[in-house]
């Protein structure tokens, strides 16, 4: 990593509107918005998401990040009777069946040994472990399988900016598989299985990874230096065929369209000097900001992201921090929504 030294966290402030944080989706996914932002001439566009085909074209590959989020936050009470908040963070397969590293709320009052319940007792839980930040470690049971009794119980992990409830099912991508993030990688909310289709018939190759989404993607950088902030690890998986998939459209003169922060970060972890990737598990804590120089990815589809944002210093590393900041000045005045339920970006 090429370091940008001493990167002010103010140089990524910006004044938005409260009224244009969307506390909705919108119906149709793909009826969104679209800024197109070309990086050399510094062009900005104003479209439809629907109309992402025009922009892309064979060889280029697409990688979407397939991870599921799952219904993270449970309420109960402990067994004193007071109630009680987790919110499942990351699970600890080698601590037990059942076994998750959670926030929880109110901290102070939940100590190793305490006794949690949900439900009408479908599900139970003891604190096994006390960690920094308010987390511990909890290990949960019920009379049946652990993974339905918190389907059923858990709620969706909104950001705390979204005030209105939405239902899982709306804060999950069309192509979600696989269970394990506490949030949305929201670029990809906007893709209908229509718009997919259109991409496939512009010969526009798939490949999928997972990145299982932490709240600490989110959380704003309280440190005056950018380079003082640290980011939390989050589980990255990429195959063998998917990463030969990307490789080979590569080599095709193809160009590298990641959909989302999380897959370029997984992508970025990933590739050698050259760009080139093969198939690994791990967790990654790649903080990127200005100065980073990228090896893989070639265009980025994503989201209006939070001021002081890890996020936000992403894409001001990929295209330049005074042309995104422009950019995000056009769209408050063109009244775009921002954040995890609003308009997307298109970084050319």
């Amino acid at each position: 990593m090429e370091k940008w030294l001493l990167v002010e966290t103010g140089l990524f402030d910006y004044e938005l509107p409260p009224e244009l944080i969307a506390q909705k989706p919108r119906e149709p996914r793909d009826s969104s918005r679209l800024m197109v932002v070309h990086r050399q001439s510094g062009r900005i566009e104003h479209r439809q998401f629907r109309d992402l085909p025009a922009y892309l074209s064979r060889p280029d590959v697409m990688v979407l990040n397939n991870t599921k989020v799952i219904p993270a936050r449970l309420r109960g009470r402990r067994e004193s009777g007071g109630p009680v908040e987790l919110l499942l963070l990351r699970r600890h397969g080698s601590k037990g069946d059942f076994c998750w590293e959670a926030l929880v709320r109110p901290a102070r009052r939940v100590s190793v040994g305490s006794r949690l319940c949900f439900g009408d007792g479908e599900l139970e839980a003891v604190v096994r472990e006390e960690m920094p930040e308010g987390k511990r470690l909890v290990e949960f049971w019920a009379a049946g399988p652990v993974e339905e009794a918190v389907r059923r119980l858990g709620t969706t992990p909104l950001p705390p900016y979204i005030r209105e409830p939405a239902p899982l099912e709306r804060y999950q991508t069309v192509y979600a598989r696989h269970e394990g993030s506490v949030a949305a990688p929201t670029a990809g909310l906007h893709f209908s299985p229509e718009l997919l289709q259109a991409l496939r018939r512009r010969g526009i190759t798939f490949a999928t990874l997972v990145l299982h989404v932490g709240p600490g993607t989110f959380r704003p950088v309280r440190v005056e230096a950018v380079e003082d902030h640290r980011m939390e690890g989050e589980y990255y998986r990429l195959s063998a065929a998917n990463a030969a998939k990307i490789n080979r459209a590569r080599d095709e003169g193809g160009r590298v369209v990641a959909v989302g922060t999380t897959v370029v970060r997984a992508l970025e972890t990933i590739a050698d000097d050259d760009g080139r990737l093969k198939g690994c598990r791990g967790w990654t804590e790649l903080f990127i900001y200005p100065g980073y120089r990228f090896r893989t990815v070639d265009v980025l589809v994503t989201n209006f992201h939070l001021p002081r944002s890890t996020l936000l210093m992403l894409v001001c590393a990929f295209a330049g921090r005074e042309l995104i900041l422009e950019a995000y000045r056009v769209a408050v005045a063109a009244r775009y929504r921002f954040y995890s339920f609003g308009d997307a970006m298109l970084i050319l």
